[in-house]
């Protein structure tokens, strides 16, 4: 099952998919397009990509050939196509087949990698690689919303060492010593600019890195994406907001969240949680009246 989906959500989306054929499309960036759709009657010819297309079935059984094999995707499996390779698609058994996928432009892949090395090829099309899984999850998880500027840097960058990962041909390099400097100067501008929209060439600018490479330096000094650690303060600040009693919708706004519900997802997938259920929580025991 794609990352981010909660348990009552996966139990909805999950009986959706009838008899009834749909497609829906996320809003898209340069070089990364997100797609949802449901199967049970219609097939896809033999055709082919010029991107990277990588997805995660969600319900049911995807048929497909694929470099002169039969290929088979469940739920929550990973698939894996290539640029310019041929492939078809069609259900595999007659409760048709759920899957969202991520198109995504092979030049950007091969910026986020240097440009020092051949794309990377992944010859299993249908695995369980929890790396491919946990790389693609940022971009489906919340098909409806945008993607920010940072947000985008970030799927591409962990989806190319995902890939780069997952391709067995390509040896592995000694990793140099990290730019700590350059990290620590995109970690104080994000602590200071986290309740707006931060831009990548904001952060190219102050550290004097390009993007991707300063994506690969921030995980290996603090541990996470710049994205991530953006989204981190927000709910810090969400949080001191909502216990000082600002509601719901005004402390999603002042910390930089689209909106309430914006707030909700990235709440729940940190704490385990919703935010009024938190507040609720963290009021703790009230005194009786009359009482100490």
């Amino acid at each position: 099952m794609a990352p981010g989906l909660d348990h009552a959500r996966r139990g909805r989306l999950e009986r959706s998919c009838g008899p009834r054929d749909w497609i829906r499309t996320g809003p898209s960036r340069p070089g990364l397009e997100r797609v949802e759709a449901c199967f049970a009657r219609h097939a896809f010819a033999p055709h082919r990509h010029d991107t990277y297309a990588i997805g995660v079935t969600l319900h049911g059984v995807q048929a497909f050939d694929y470099r002169g094999a039969a290929q088979r995707s469940t739920s929550g499996q990973v698939f894996v196509l290539h640029p310019d390779e041929l492939h078809d698609g069609r259900a595999g058994s007659d409760a048709g087949f759920r899957y969202r996928i991520l198109y995504v432009d092979p030049g950007l892949i091969g910026e986020a990698l240097g440009g020092a090395r051949p794309l990377p090829f992944v010859r299993d099309a249908v695995s369980d690689d929890r790396r491919l899984l946990a790389a693609i999850g940022p971009a489906l998880a919340d098909l409806d919303l945008p993607l920010e500027d940072l947000q985008h840097d970030e799927i591409v960058a962990g989806l190319a060492q995902a890939l780069t990962e997952a391709d067995r041909s390509v040896p592995r390099r000694p990793r140099s010593s990290p730019d700590r400097r350059a990290a620590r100067r995109a970690r104080d501008h994000l602590d200071a600019g986290f309740a707006c929209t931060v831009r990548s060439n904001e952060l190219e600018a102050v550290t004097g890195l390009g993007r991707y490479a300063l994506a690969r330096q921030f995980r290996r000094c603090f541990g996470t994406s710049p994205y991530r650690y953006l989204v981190m303060r927000r709910l810090d600040r969400a949080r001191a907001l909502i216990a000082a009693g600002t509601p719901l919708c005004e402390a999603a706004l002042a910390a930089g969240f689209a909106d309430q519900s914006h707030l909700t997802r990235h709440f729940r997938r940190a704490y385990g949680l919703a935010p009024g259920r938190w507040a609720m929580l963290t009021r703790g025991p009230q005194l009786d009246e009359g009482g100490d």
